[in-house]
């Protein structure tokens, strides 16, 4: 049987150093012991690991690398781009939040299954999910279903 694949943003890892939110720390770490177990395919992308690596607080910057370092990680190539720059042509993502569109088009390009976030601001919201599935059916994309870690483990 086909593993599902499953693309995390920026702030799945971030969240596993986040003591600050216990129950999301929780599902994050979680998520991240499941990723060990080899129960999902994991990717993150050049535009994750770039965001990683702007984290200010070196400590935490270094842990996060160190997490995901098995992870495999999309190039992202100017098919993504141009699809996220549809993304903030429509309206669905602003375009001082580049990346979060980087994120949901690289995840639709490559063909993932869920898209994983802990981003209630411009990634997991209804108004997003809605607009980009119209846009990827329209452009012939299958579009990742758009999920907070919870939804894909056990808690």
């Amino acid at each position: 049987m086909r593993k599902l694949k499953i693309y995390l943003d920026t702030t799945i890892p971030s969240y596993v150093f986040n003591s600050h939110v216990p129950d999301k720390q929780m599902a994050a770490k979680k998520l991240f012991e499941y990723i060990d177990q080899e129960r999902f395919e994991a990717y993150i992308s050049a535009a994750v690991m770039r965001e990683i690596l702007n984290t200010k607080d070196k400590d935490l910057r270094n842990q996060i690398i160190l997490l995901v370092k098995t992870l495999k990680v999309l190039e992202v190539s100017s098919e993504c781009i141009g699809l996220a720059e549809e993304y903030i042509k429509r309206d669905i993502i602003p375009r001082e939040n580049i990346d979060d569109a980087i994120h949901i088009a690289c995840a639709s390009i490559y063909e993932i299954d869920f898209l994983i976030s802990y981003n209630f601001e411009h990634i997991v919201k209804i108004k997003t999910i809605d607009n980009v599935q119209a846009v990827n059916l329209l452009l012939g994309y299958r579009s990742p279903r758009i999920i907070i870690p919870e939804e894909v483990i056990d808690v």
